[in-house]
């Protein structure tokens, strides 16, 4: 259990922070960079949860406590010896990647396919899952681009890519099933 007596800790004065296994690293790396784009996307979940009701929200709560999952693997590095550990690395699994796909599919299916590009807005809660749409596409590319350099759990990245289309199918659901989707109009304003 973590245990936080004292919120600042002057260790990162100079530009350093301790990844999850101990080891520093500069506060602009890219695994830095990548776990803190994780956390954005949460707080940008935490706003639209401010528009949602019912299963959504129950839906959107799970998804916060995965992105939690999903910062603490990103931030303890892939080792070899992870079995060796003081404790085992908290590692995001298939079985998450796997829900999501089955909600997806779930509100997919009430959904009238479309026929043009849709902008992000409409309801509160739908531009709200729009913004979370571009913020988890975001900490996907970066985790991408991470895993160029160090090892990344797969599951993590699969995670990410299913997260923003999750909530781009969710933003159509908040437009009253799609019938509020804002479509875009190809070169309307020529």
């Amino acid at each position: 259990m973590v245990v936080l007596n004292k919120i600042y800790t002057k260790t990162g004065d100079h530009g350093e922070t301790a990844l999850g296994n101990g080891a520093r690293v500069a506060k602009h790396s890219m695994r830095v960079t990548a776990y803190g784009t994780v956390d954005e996307t949460n707080a940008t979940v935490g706003l639209a949860r401010l528009h949602a009701t019912g299963e959504m929200d129950e839906q959107l709560a799970r998804i916060q406590n995965d992105l939690f999952d999903l910062g603490a693997d990103l931030c303890r590095p892939e080792m070899e010896k992870d079995a060796e550990a003081d404790y085992p690395p908290l590692r995001v699994a298939d079985s998450q990647v796997a829900r999501l796909e089955s909600e997806i599919d779930a509100m997919n299916a009430r959904l009238a396919p479309l026929r043009s590009f849709i902008l992000p807005g409409g309801s509160p809660l739908a531009a709200h899952l729009h913004l979370c749409r571009t913020v988890s596409r975001r900490a996907e590319r970066l985790s991408v681009e991470l895993a160029t350099m160090e090892s990344v759990n797969p599951a993590a990245v699969k995670y990410l890519n299913r997260l923003s289309d999750w909530f781009f199918v969710a933003a159509r659901i908040a437009n009253d099933d799609g019938r509020d989707d804002v479509l875009w109009v190809p070169g309307a304003n020529r």
